[in-house]
């Protein structure tokens, strides 16, 4: 096996953790209750999250799901829902002194505005390729194919982690080393099999 160079990191499920009971809760006191499902949906979260739309369209759509609701308590919800995996945090952080650490994630822009502001998350690698930026999304291989340009990548010496096994494969298929994310200890397990950690 190549040495590994370069440690590419989802976001949602990886670094950060999603609770979306509160904008639920909030979009029910519209008197409709929706689950999250229904909701992306409704929305067109992919549409948002490849760029076609910007954060106000989603929050346009949000508001003729539930209408009513306060536009700006309904963007606090929206972006609200996220709570740092702080061991992986520590991950990122550590991996940096010694690889090249990315971000790749499947993200709209709100979303990817409040995780850095919050959470610096942007301070955790060399750099980021956001869907919403790419205008495709994982587990389409023309992302991956725009992060090797952007990273400058050799996918041989690339290890790729992500919640989803779909994700995961598409980035097999592009020749990186990939790794689904179950839990922490499980994927520092297996970058120390790699020889990375």
């Amino acid at each position: 096996m190549s040495q590994i160079e370069s440690v590419v990191f989802d976001v949602g499920w990886v670094l950060v953790h999603l609770n979306y009971q509160p904008l639920l809760n909030y979009l029910a006191t519209s008197g409709q209750r929706y689950d999250m499902k229904e909701v992306i949906a409704a929305i067109d979260l992919e549409a948002h999250e490849r760029g076609e739309q910007g954060g106000q369209q989603l929050l346009d759509n949000m508001i003729q799901l539930a209408p009513g609701l306060d536009r700006t308590l309904l963007q606090h919800h929206w972006v609200d829902m996220f709570t740092p995996v702080e061991p992986m945090f520590a991950l990122a952080r550590a991996l940096s002194g010694s690889h090249r650490v990315h971000l790749l994630s499947n993200v709209g822009d709100l979303h990817w505005t409040h995780l850095d502001r919050e959470y610096q998350l942007l301070s955790l690698a060399h750099s980021a390729l956001p869907s919403f930026e790419a205008r495709v999304m994982k587990p389409h291989r023309e992302i991956y194919k725009l992060a090797e340009q952007r990273f400058d990548l050799k996918p041989a010496t690339t290890v790729f982690i992500d919640d989803l096994l779909p994700n995961v494969e598409s980035a097999k298929q592009c020749g990186w080393h990939a790794i689904q994310h179950l839990s922490p200890d499980s994927t520092i397990s297996l970058l120390k099999g790699m020889g990375v950690y």
